[in-house]
């Protein structure tokens, strides 16, 4: 089986969309967290917000998703 130049690098870009997006949206997440333990930790009464402001960043990783599936429609994969 032979793969051509332009169907691997449409398959690369697509990994590296959902890398990358997976990796902002961790780092994100990580000091998101932190900060919404240290305020439940003295209002826990604000569970929505916190919980709502971690679940944002996973909005990104969507898009991510969303630029993967297009390039490889665009590549003929899909």
């Amino acid at each position: 089986m032979t793969v051509d130049m332009p169907a691997a690098i449409a398959a690369l870009s697509a990994a590296a969309a959902i890398i990358g997006t997976g990796i902002g949206t961790a780092i994100t997440q990580s000091a998101i967290g932190s900060a919404g333990m240290g305020l439940l930790a003295e209002k826990p009464e604000e569970t929505g917000k916190v919980l709502l402001f971690l679940v944002l960043p996973e909005t990104i990783l969507i898009f991510g998703f969303v630029v993967a599936i297009l390039i490889l429609l665009g590549a003929g994969f899909v």
